[in-house]
Formats: structure tokens, C-alpha cells, sequence
């Protein structure tokens, strides 16, 4: 067994290995505060010809980690969370290009939560013990991760904030870097500026190096060795001949500037290449050669055209957006809806309004949360001209969705400003660069559609990076192709006033904190004028929501009230429930709150729950139902918790003899109150309505 102990922004960190999961090529135990993560790693002992690396990572939630014992029939851990496969994304993420970019054997690690303290969150306990897993397995990573979370008050910075503490935050922000660079970002913000975000980068990665030098000394102590791999000899001499063969017809492809011609283009291309010279050669994996050289000359001469200052492949520059159109109300029956495109990326977001009765219900290890806003992303096949699997949400996704729903959050108004339950869902109609971020745009123009009174519209964009030796390129609105070919995807939303959510993933190390800035500087210009054309279409909430919206009414009634408006075994709620046909929430202060899709119900609804409340009004005509005949008159119920007695005298104008003559049970007729006297006993007439 190695033990390291170090203390972490007021936090007792321990790192354990040599107890736990023993058979596994590599394991650890990270317990923070009583979190506690076990991180297992089994790597495949041999070599395969794979053109890529099959790394899974698995976050796994047990609910005996808290003390409690799953929800529903079986009593057991389902299939994963939300949260599940966030965390999971996130320790992928930087994890994934320190690897070794020769290195495909499949390899799968495994964190699974065995303790849980509500106050410290498995995000940093699962991403450093992914680290010191990995170095414990001796396989070929470049570089030793750590990773912390900081959060800001307004004036200074507080590392590995707790979640209470974290609740009066301005920023949620975790980072993750080796010792000489920063890997990854994950954030959420309430409007700061750019400064502030990189200084919390900054301050991030400075304090994270505690937590590298801990894990390389227990590598160092568990004395531990690179397993048994040799990289493959790659033919530099084939790929430049290659190269020289075919760069030009590469080249005028990416003059191409549409996006799917320009990718049959070059499919033709290599299809042709693999085709005219399969004949001549008889090694067996000659087409997977020919891709992986083919692919190696599109990222170098992407690259090199943007490095050399030439015009990106749609012939834009680095720091101008593509043409974006602004469309809203486009959908007639909805609550609020918005078409964003950016170039050749659309997006369709839609919301729809509820009651607090349609908020998403969480089961979550710290309890159950009622969400009353709740945002979705689909990614179809079609977006992207390909044939695929529809159904359950993909991890990829799930990340997306909270990305955007981290754009909009702080905008987004509270229940008692709003009291709807808010659902947005941004459906991907195109896909080539940033769909997440047409997300964020399209979600807020949704929203004002809806007449959600947002505080300010958002705004989001993607950034690049291509970084070759001592020169680099940022690129702003990044395509498809830059991403994939590129070093960094850097991703900004905010409002005008500053920015709330910040996504970085990086391929590359040595991304200094003046590369950051200046793609900070280049976002901002960005947001700024994707909300100015935004801004021309809609630039505030409509006043009223939609009319196919529910429409809330509220009343105040006094608590002493509160039961006779429930009534015995809520028979008077139900009752006033099921004659207007309202949905009514009832909280402990006494506020009642109305839904319906049709003012007119609420209403009535309103009136019948101050009838209760207030009590029969004498000279006030009703409409009531007989529920009782006696001889000397009848019974009716003017309101769900009130009966008042029509004497026979009062039921005609003319003599009555016999109450059964003219009225039966069931009955309705309007009746008015003439006098209700000190034991609350109400006296009703049929008599001189008019």
C-alpha cells in the first residue's frame, strides 16, 4: 500500500493504492472530506492495428454511498444519470490527447462512488483519481493531470468551494492541466467578465500543482513501470511521396467553400487514390493507409493555409462570423419558438410553458430536486447528411444540452418572478460548427418568444486554435472541419454585460494565458454582434405569453383558511377542481396558485376559493345545487363548503305546499343570499332575482 495525504483549499486530500480492485491493471482510491472514489483501469496487453483509441470511461454512482437505497421496483442502480455521464465527459476529456496519439490498445477506466459527503462533489475526487490511475498503470501518458474547482464572491477566489458555498457563488468553474498547461474548462457564471474568468483559470492551475507533485511521488514510491509497448514506425518517406502526389487535388477540394460538397469531393478523391493504386500493392491494409495518410494531409494543409495567413475553407478570416438569420414565432401552436442559423449550422429551439406540477423530478444522491427549467439538445442523424440510430440521448448529446443550459441559466427568471415550469428544446437541423452555442442563441430568442422575462439575451460562440511551434492562429466561429483539424475548442455565452458559461477542451500542450486572453477578446467581439443581429428581430420578452400557454392567477388567502379551502380528505379542492377544470397548488404561507389555459376558468376558480374564504355575501346571487329536500324547504350548496337553506315560503312567488312539487335533489338554480346570521347559518331566497 502508498499513501500521499495533502491539504487542498481548507480540504483533506488522500490518495490511496495497493488495497482495492487488485487484479486491475491499475487502481486507486481518492477520498475527499468522505468522498470517496475507487478508480479502476484495465488495459488490453496487446497491440492492434485500430486507427483510433478505444477509451471508455464509466462515472458510477452507488447509492449506499450516501446512505440510501435506490428508488423504484428493482431497488437497484439503473442505467446512468445525467450527472453520471457529465462527470464521465468531463474526466474524458482532458484525460484522452495526454495519451500517447500511436497508442490504440482499448483500455477502460472505471470511478465509482463509494462515499458520499453532500458538501464536497465527486467532480474533482473522480478526475484526480482518473490521474493517478492512469500514471499507476504505467501506460503512455504524456504528462501527470490534475484538476480543482474554484469558485469567485466578487472579490476573490476560493478554491474547491463547497457545494453550500458554491450556492452563493458568482462562478462554478472547474480546470483541469498538467504542470505546464491548461487541458480542460468547465464553467458556469453569473455575467463576469473576461478578466475574471482567465484570472480563475490562472488561479486554478496554479493551485492545482499540489495535487501533480502528490501523484507523481506515489507513482515514484510504488515504483511503478511503463508497460511493455514500442510505437509504431511511421513512414514518413510514403506519406511525403503521397503528399506531393496529391496535395494540389486536396487543396482545390478545400476551395470548396459548402460543406457537403466539399466532403464528397474529397471522399471522391480518396476513393479514386485507393482504386488507382490498389492493383500495385498487395499489403492487405493498403486502404487503411491510404486514409490515414489522406487525413494527415488535410490537417496539414488546413493548417498550413491558416498559419500562412490564408483564408479559411469558406474563405472567411479568422475573426469574422458567418451570416446568421434570425427567425421567431415560426411555429403557430407552440408557447415560444426561434430558427437560429449561423452559416451552415441551424438550430430550431422551442418552449414550452408549464405548472409547477411539470417540473422534472431528480432523484439525486443529495435527495430530490423539483427542476422547474429544463433544457434538451437533439442531435439527429440528418443534421449532418447521415444515416443513424434515433432514440435515447447519446452522451454527446446530454454534455451539449448542459453546456447550453449553463449559457442561459443566470438569465433565466426564478419560480416566485415566473411561476412556470419552463421546458426548452433546441432541435439540430444543420450541423457545421458550434451547435451548442446556436443552442444558447436559440434558446434565448425562444424564451422571449414565450414571453419569458429573461434578464438579458445570451449569446454564445466557439473558438479555435492552430498553434504551430511559436505561431499560433485564433480562429472565431470555428467549423466542423477547424475543430476536428484543429488544437483547441473554445467555447463563450454570455450577455452583453459578461460571460456565463465557458467550455475548453485542448489537444495541444502549451496553451499560455495570452492565447486565452485573446481568444477571451475575439469571443466577445463575437457575442457582441451575434446579439446586435439578434437585437434587430427581438430584443425583449413579449408582454404576454403565448395564448395557448397556461395562465396563472394568484390568491392570498389568511392560514387559518388554508383548511377550509382543502376541505375533509380535499374534497373542496377537488370539487372546485373538477367543476372549472383548473390546476391549483396550495403552499403553507397560504398563497394559491391558478392554472389554467383559459383566463375565464381561473377565474372562476378565483372566485369559488373567495367564496370560501370570504364567506356568502348577503344580496349576492348564486348558482347552486339542491342537495337536500326536507319539508319546510331545501338545502343548496352555493359554494364546495357552504349549504344554505331555501325556506319553502321563498321558493316561488306563488304558494307552494309540497318543496318535492317544484324542486328535486340535484337540481341547479340561482338563489341569493338574504342573511347570514351569527352561527354562520346562510338564509337563501328563489324570490325577486331580477
Amino acid at each position: 500500500m502508498q499513501t500521499k495525504t495533502f491539504d487542498l483549499g481548507g480540504q483533506s486530500v488522500k490518495i490511496e493504492t495497493g488495497l482495492l480492485a487488485k487484479q486491475s491493471t491499475a487502481s486507486v482510491t481518492v477520498d475527499i472530506e468522505g468522498t470517496v472514489i475507487l478508480a479502476t483501469l484495465v488495459a488490453d496487453k496487446n497491440d492492434s492495428d485500430r486507427d483510433f483509441f478505444p477509451l471508455t470511461v464509466d462515472y458510477i454512482e452507488k447509492t449506499y454511498a450516501a446512505g440510501k437505497i435506490p428508488g423504484g421496483f428493482f431497488k437497484r442502480e439503473g442505467r446512468p444519470s445525467e450527472k453520471e455521464t457529465l462527470i464521465s465527459r468531463l474526466v474524458d476529456r482532458p484525460l484522452r490527447p495526454l495519451f500517447d496519439s500511436s497508442f490504440t490498445r482499448e483500455v477502460q477506466l472505471i470511478l465509482t462512488l463509494l462515499s458520499y459527503n453532500p458538501d464536497v462533489d465527486a467532480e474533482i475526487p473522480a478526475l484526480i483519481a482518473a490521474s493517478a490511475c492512469v500514471k499507476l498503470s504505467g501506460l503512455p501518458f504524456n504528462g501527470t493531470l490534475g484538476a480543482v474547482k474554484v469558485g469567485y464572491d466578487g472579490n476573490d477566489y476560493i478554491l474547491n468551494p463547497s457545494n453550500s458555498a458554491l450556492k452563493e457563488s458568482l462562478l462554478d468553474l472547474t480546470v483541469a492541466g498538467t504542470k505546464n498547461a491548461v487541458m480542460m474548462v468547465e464553467s458556469e457564471a453569473k455575467e463576469l467578465t473576461e478578466d475574471v474568468m482567465l484570472g480563475a483559470v490562472n488561479f486554478g492551475h496554479e493551485k492545482m500543482q499540489v495535487i501533480i507533485t502528490a501523484i507523481e511521488e506515489l507513482v515514484a514510491d510504488a515504483n511503478v513501470s511503463q508497460i511493455d509497448w514500442t510505437p509504431p514506425v511511421s513512414d514518413n518517406q510514403a506519406y511525403e511521396e503521397f503528399f506531393e502526389k496529391y496535395k494540389e487535388r486536396i487543396t482545390d477540394a478545400y476551395s470548396i467553400t459548402k460543406k457537403q460538397e466539399r466532403n464528397t469531393k474529397l471522399s471522391n478523391i480518396k476513393a479514386e487514390i485507393i482504386e488507382s493504386d490498389a492493383d500495385a500493392n498487395e499489403d492487405e491494409d493498403f486502404g487503411e493507409k491510404i486514409s490515414c495518410m489522406f487525413e494527415k494531409a488535410q490537417k496539414n494543409i488546413v493548417r498550413k493555409r491558416i498559419i500562412d495567413g490564408e483564408k479559411r475553407i469558406d474563405g472567411r478570416d479568422t475573426v469574422t462570423v458567418r451570416p446568421i438569420d434570425v427567425k421567431v414565432g415560426i411555429l403557430p401552436r407552440t408557447h415560444g419558438s426561434a430558427l437560429f442559423t449561423r452559416g451552415e449550422t441551424q438550430a430550431l429551439v422551442v418552449t414550452a410553458l408549464g405548472t409547477e406540477k411539470d417540473a422534472q423530478m431528480i432523484d439525486s444522491l443529495d435527495g430530490r430536486i423539483d427542476d422547474t427549467f429544463i433544457f434538451h439538445y437533439n442531435f439527429p442523424p440528418y443534421s449532418v447528411g447521415e444515416i443513424g440510430r434515433t432514440g435515447s440521448p447519446k452522451r454527446r448529446e446530454i454534455g451539449h444540452g448542459k453546456l447550453a443550459r449553463r449559457g442561459i441559466q443566470s438569465v433565466v427568471p426564478t419560480v416566485d418572478e415566473f411561476p412556470y415550469t419552463i421546458r426548452v428544446v433546441s432541435e439540430i437541423l444543420e450541423s457545421n460548427g458550434s451547435s451548442s452555442m446556436a443552442s444558447v442563441c436559440g434558446s434565448s430568442l425562444s424564451m422571449m418568444d414565450a414571453g419569458v422575462p429573461i434578464k438579458r439575451p445570451v449569446a454564445g460562440i466557439a473558438m479555435g486554435l492552430v498553434k504551430e511551434g511559436d505561431k499560433h492562429v485564433v480562429l472565431t466561429d470555428i467549423l466542423g472541419d477547424e475543430d476536428h483539424l484543429g488544437d483547441m475548442d473554445f467555447k463563450v455565452a454570455g450577455t452583453s454585460v459578461g460571460i456565463n458559461a465557458l467550455q475548453m477542451d485542448i489537444k495541444v500542450d502549451g496553451i499560455t494565458s495570452e492565447i486565452m486572453s485573446k481568444a477571451l477578446a475575439q469571443a466577445r467581439d463575437a457575442r457582441l454582434h451575434i446579439l446586435s443581429e439578434m437585437g434587430k428581430v427581438i430584443s425583449e420578452a413579449r408582454k404576454e405569453p403565448s395564448p395557448f400557454a397556461p395562465r396563472y392567477t394568484h390568491v392570498k388567502i389568511d392560514q387559518s383558511k388554508i383548511a377550509a379551502v382543502i376541505g375533509k380528505g380535499g374534497a373542496t379542492i377537488k370539487s372546485i377542481i373538477e367543476k372549472t377544470g383548473a390546476q391549483i397548488d396550495i403552499d403553507d404561507s397560504g398563497l394559491i396558485k391558478i392554472a389554467s389555459n383559459d383566463q375565464s376558468i381561473g377565474d372562476k376558480a378565483k372566485e369559488m376559493i373567495e367564496e370560501i374564504t370570504v364567506g356568502p355575501q348577503v344580496d349576492k346571487i348564486y348558482e347552486g345545487r339542491v342537495v337536500k329536500i326536507m319539508d319546510f324547504g331545501a338545502f343548496v350548496s352555493i359554494t364546495p363548503s357552504q349549504d344554505g337553506l331555501v325556506h319553502i315560503s321563498q321558493i316561488s312567488e306563488e304558494r307552494v305546499n309540497n318543496v318535492s312539487d317544484v324542486l328535486t335533489e340535484g337540481d341547479v338554480v340561482k338563489v341569493k343570499v338574504l342573511e347570514v346570521d351569527k352561527q354562520g347559518r346562510v338564509k337563501l331566497t328563489m324570490k325577486n332575482l331580477d
